[in-house]
């Protein structure tokens, strides 16, 4: 398969995302290998660990294939959409709670997801140059792949303020985050992978691999973007989504940059996906367990992807370009958040 490599160097599974022009975006057919090799891998008491890399310099992942997803919900194809994203939530899932460690080298772009296919590794390794964002609510989605199972360890105001914005950040708040854990130079990540590969080898892998790390990481620097949203914590615990956009709108008007960047990236977001993101994170602060959330999460994908707002957003940030959707409906005063708490609930009752 063109788009992604799966091996076995050593005592080390290697999975590697093939596909740099779209920065390694996810296929049906990429979540599909991934499955399968770490269900053979579990069996196979030759590989000791596994590494997922991605090729390219612009980064790890950039996310799933959204204008396929996209295409096949607009075509009707309802059970190929569904599909895709019950097995990209399985995939992640297995990462959360795989039994042997996985490393997950981070570089560059590492978005929606690429978070979903690395944040939940036990070794986490970003560099630099590393960017992480989860910017679904640009295109009429909600922020999915388990990133809650991860969030709801720091603090609502960071998670939230993350979560609504779609900000990109850099290493050092995604730390702060929990969506990675160290940071190595740039120049040392070729040579890291070898000695990854002979970590594996070892008699308590888990040891090895950690002090590994340990002897390559660098300062990550300030988390300046987590910084800002401890600053605004009172906003971020108002009851709902409106009522904390309003609060980001006051302390703009009063002349507060941090605020006013904030806002400004919200307010042009998906009014559902910025409820529906609300929603989902708050209802994971309650659960917190990762198989619940991802069944969540595939829950309300089956609702978000149909809806006009999926296809308007990925139409106007990735297929015309224009940056100018129209969201159906326009405010958030008119979103029918109660269809979100339905579409919740069966999950609730399914599970």
């Amino acid at each position: 398969m063109d788009e992604i490599s799966i091996s076995i160097e050593g005592a080390c599974g290697i999975i590697r995302l093939t596909r740099p022009r779209a920065i390694n975006a996810l296929s049906a057919d990429m979540i599909g290998a991934v499955r399968y090799a770490l269900d053979e891998w579990d069996e196979n008491e030759d590989v000791r660990a596994v590494l997922i890399e991605g090729e390219g310099e612009k980064g790890l992942c950039a996310g799933g294939d959204v204008r396929k997803t996209r295409e096949m919900a607009m075509a009707g194809e309802t059970r190929a959409v569904f599909s895709f994203f019950a097995d990209e939530y399985d995939m992640n899932g297995l990462i959360a709670t795989y039994r042997k460690p996985i490393v997950a080298f981070q570089h560059g772009i590492v978005m929606g997801g690429g978070i979903g296919i690395s944040s939940h590794a036990r070794y986490r390794i970003a560099t630099p140059s590393s960017r992480f964002a989860m910017p679904e609510g640009a295109i009429g989605f909600f922020c999915d792949v388990g990133v809650n199972a991860i969030l709801y360890q720091t603090s609502e105001a960071r998670a939230l303020a993350f979560l609504l914005s779609g900000q990109t950040i850099g290493a050092a708040d995604a730390i702060a985050l929990g969506l990675t854990d160290t940071v190595v130079p740039e120049e040392a990540l070729a040579g890291l992978r070898g000695r990854v590969i002979e970590a594996a080898q070892a008699g308590d892998s888990d040891t090895a691999i950690t002090a590994l790390i340990q002897s390559v990481s660098v300062d990550a620097g300030e988390a300046d973007f987590c910084g800002l949203a401890d600053s605004l914590a009172q906003i971020f615990a108002a009851s709902d989504v409106e009522k904390i956009v309003e609060g980001l709108l006051d302390y703009s008007e009063e002349g507060d940059p941090g605020a006013a960047a904030l806002y400004a990236s919200i307010a042009r977001h998906c009014p559902t996906s910025l409820t529906a993101i609300v929603l989902s994170h708050r209802q994971a602060r309650q659960k917190r367990d990762v198989r619940a959330i991802l069944e969540d999460d595939l829950a309300l994908a089956r609702y978000m992807v149909m809806r006009p707002d999926f296809a308007e957003g990925v139409r106007a940030v990735l297929v015309d370009k224009d940056k100018t959707p129209k969201w159906e409906p326009a405010r958030l005063a008119d979103v029918d958040s109660a269809a979100l708490e339905r579409a919740l609930g069966e999950a609730e009752a399914l599970g």
